[in-house]
């Protein structure tokens, strides 16, 4: 195993053992017991998720946080429920995941250039985090930034995700404006960053995130790629 590997290696299980957030470490206990009928057959995951991809990436994708019955489930970053499904499609689509699906975590899925992470490891009730669970997850991000050292630009998906980027990276800076395809690329030597709606159901079944559009982020990261 590299150094670069044993590095991950400690993270993950950094996260994994989380217990910060009283109040995340209580819901997602809750749902991991209780579960949703659909999946009664299921162990759930029941604890923080690690981000997911390949550690060589050029790209990350940061989100907002683990689904109930999705990674929560599965233990995977968007893996088991519609988002991922809408997200997986378009990274295959475009090159990025080697299948167009994410059902469990030993499904062969493999990702090529991406990462991903986000802000919150936990789920949360209503899908909510508060603003103290964000910044005690805050760290876990900052060193996985520090860990892709290949890394040329970020994707975020949402609002949270796309200024919670910006205040890991440029603290002293005022936060640029959120908009679906923004892309910003600064002068100095940060990575690049493209805002994207979440690809969450409430976003995809109301067409204000389509399929065209989604495609169009992953066309823009490819030509940013080179």
């Amino acid at each position: 195993m590299t150094a670069q590997r044993v590095l991950w290696e400690r993270l993950n299980r950094e996260i994994i053992g989380c217990q910060r957030c009283p109040r995340l470490v209580e819901w997602r206990e809750q749902v991991a017991r209780e579960r949703r009928r659909a999946f009664a057959d299921w162990e759930y995951w029941g604890k923080p998720v690690p981000g997911f991809g390949d550690i060589e990436a050029r790209v990350l994708i940061v989100g907002l946080a683990p689904g109930a019955h999705g990674s929560n489930r599965t233990g995977r970053m968007f893996t088991g429920d519609s988002s991922g499904d809408f997200l997986y499609r378009a990274l295959h689509e475009a090159g990025f995941a080697s299948q167009p699906t994410a059902t469990h975590s030993e499904d062969g899925l493999d990702l090529q250039d991406i990462f991903i992470t986000a802000v919150c490891r936990c789920a949360p009730p209503d899908n909510r985090p508060l603003r103290e669970e964000i910044l005690n997850c805050q760290p876990y991000m900052v060193e996985e930034l520090r860990l892709l050292n290949r890394l040329e630009g970020i994707v975020a998906l949402g609002r949270i995700a796309f200024e919670r980027v910006q205040r890991i990276l440029r603290p002293d800076h005022p936060l640029l404006p959120f908009r679906h395809g923004a892309f910003y690329k600064p002068a100095d030597h940060f990575p690049w960053l493209l805002a994207s709606y979440h690809p969450s159901r409430q976003n995809t079944q109301t067409g204000r995130l389509t399929a065209e559009m989604f495609a169009g982020i992953w066309q823009r990261v490819r030509d940013e790629l080179g």
